[in-house]
């Protein structure tokens, strides 16, 4: 069987009937992915507890002029573990650059950037991630529980979070009105 090239950069969406809940319906910017596993995160989920304050306030960081905005559900891996995807614009010790598309870090120096108005132009607070074992989700690719659409910047950072799965589907000619809980056999 052959290995799906290496997919940073890109959306990686769940299909209809994926089989795991948590994963309904999710767009995941991915940001390694390698012989080791692979490791996302989920874009288009707003955490049902806490807003962008609020976590600041716990991490005594001073959000000055910053907007409160909701802070994302990364995934169901170390749902206490906080990154900042951001835009490939800033780097600071600690970023990870995934090619042009985004980078991620996961200090409190880009959360206080932020704050002062010096970070990154655009960027999203996650918590937690999406992680995979080596070969595990190629082997769920090649089992028809993922489809790939290309890392669109006006999907990750202009889209509503409740229309970002719907846009990357239909960025690869999908309509997700058509899709199927239930695969077919040839």
């Amino acid at each position: 069987m052959e290995t799906p090239p290496f997919l940073s950069g890109q959306l990686l969406l769940s299909m209809p009937g994926i089989g795991d809940d948590r994963f309904d319906r999710t767009a995941i910017a991915m940001c390694l992915h390698d012989e080791g596993g692979a490791l996302g995160l989920v874009i288009n989920r707003a955490h049902p507890d806490l807003r962008l304050h609020a976590l600041l306030a716990q991490l005594d960081v001073d959000p000055g002029q910053l907007p409160d905005g909701p802070v994302l559900e990364g995934g169901p891996v170390e749902s206490g573990h906080g990154f900042v995807l951001h835009e490939a614009d800033y780097a600071a010790s600690g970023t990870i650059r995934v090619g042009n598309s985004w980078a991620f870090t996961s200090t409190l120096d880009v959360l206080r950037a932020i704050a002062r108005g010096d970070g990154p132009k655009r960027w999203h607070m996650v918590l937690g991630y999406a992680g995979w074992g080596a070969g595990q989700l190629d082997m769920e690719m090649r089992q028809h529980g993922w489809h790939l659409a290309p890392g669109d910047a006006a999907t990750v950072w202009d889209t509503p979070l409740e229309k970002r799965w719907e846009r990357a589907f239909a960025l690869t000619g999908v309509a997700v009105a058509n899709l199927s809980a239930t695969p077919g056999r040839a």
